[in-house]
């Protein structure tokens, strides 16, 4: 009996190797996806980082603008801003018929990729719930891809979040701005918290690094029953308590670190909206006294 021949994978060009884009066709690259061309903009500091990136996948690099890109699968995992412009560059420069583009972008959706569409290519917004820094490898296994766009494009990138162990899924086009908003609470905007709050352990006394370790074991924990119970469940400290003096307190001395005093505010408004407090409306007029 025959032996069944392993499908092919569709060969991909990655176009703006950023952060993002350096770990998908890095992965892309470990589990057999051809990774054909990574493209970079001539003007942009990280020629010498794309260049390297190239090596590394056995690809070959070129310049936006005049590359000929004839792969399968074209992702371009540039800024938000930039997608729809790039879009139409590319989309004067060639044909795209056939072709499947997608972009990463948790924000816009596939009408970035508009021009490119015109131009015959099946378009989709692709966009995986995990942040990508320089020098940290990312998880992919589980992590959420959202897509939506056209079926041939929805498929393939449906194909290539399942092989990287992520969980697509389909989202609609009007939820995506505020799903994107929904991740930037889980990731980013939590290390702003942390620098507010490094801020305020260096008004105590604490450095920097000594802060990170201090804080670790709370951190760990709290996050631990936030995803094992809910935000009700997990929620604990003074505001909890409806400890009036403590907040007030809190608010004179934060007037060291005012930037830091703000989040403070913000976050204890939420908390008091949101979550099960005592004394509610005493701790509501305490930050109406405070904010005169």
């Amino acid at each position: 009996m025959a032996k069944k021949r392993a499908k092919t994978k569709p060969s991909i060009t990655i176009v703006g190797p950023g952060n993002l884009g350096t770990a998908l066709a890095t992965e892309l690259a470990r589990i057999g996806y051809p990774i054909r061309q990574i493209v970079s903009r001539r003007d942009s500091a990280g020629v010498s980082a794309a260049r390297a990136l190239a090596r590394r996948v056995r690809a070959q690099h070129s310049f936006l603008g005049e590359a000929v890109l004839d792969t399968d699968i074209t992702w371009l995992t540039v800024p938000d801003d930039a997608v729809a412009g790039v879009a139409r560059q590319l989309a004067a420069s060639q044909s795209w018929k056939g072709k499947i583009v997608l972009h990463p972008s948790g924000a816009r959706t596939s009408d970035e990729l508009s021009a490119l569409k015109k131009k015959g290519a099946a378009v989709a917004s692709a966009h995986p719930m995990m942040t990508f820094v320089r020098g940290r490898k990312p998880r992919w296994r589980d992590v959420p891809f959202d897509i939506e766009g056209d079926d041939a494009a929805v498929r393939a990138a449906r194909e290539i979040a399942s092989t990287l162990g992520a969980s697509p899924y389909v989202l609609e086009k009007r939820h995506k701005t505020l799903y994107h908003a929904f991740g930037s609470f889980a990731s980013p905007l939590v290390i702003a918290l942390m620098s507010a709050m490094e801020q305020v352990a260096e008004a105590a006394g604490v450095p920097p690094q000594k802060a990170k370790a201090m804080v670790w074991p709370l951190l760990s924990q709290t996050l631990q029953n936030y995803l094992k119970k809910d935000g009700a469940k997990a929620f604990s400290g003074p505001l909890a308590r409806g400890d009036v003096k403590t907040l007030r307190r809190h608010l004179a001395e934060l007037r060291r670190t005012p930037h830091a005093r703000e989040v403070y505010l913000a976050l204890a408004r939420a908390a008091i909206e949101r979550l099960p407090v005592r004394n509610k409306e005493e701790l509501q007029k305490e930050l109406m006294l405070t904010e005169r």
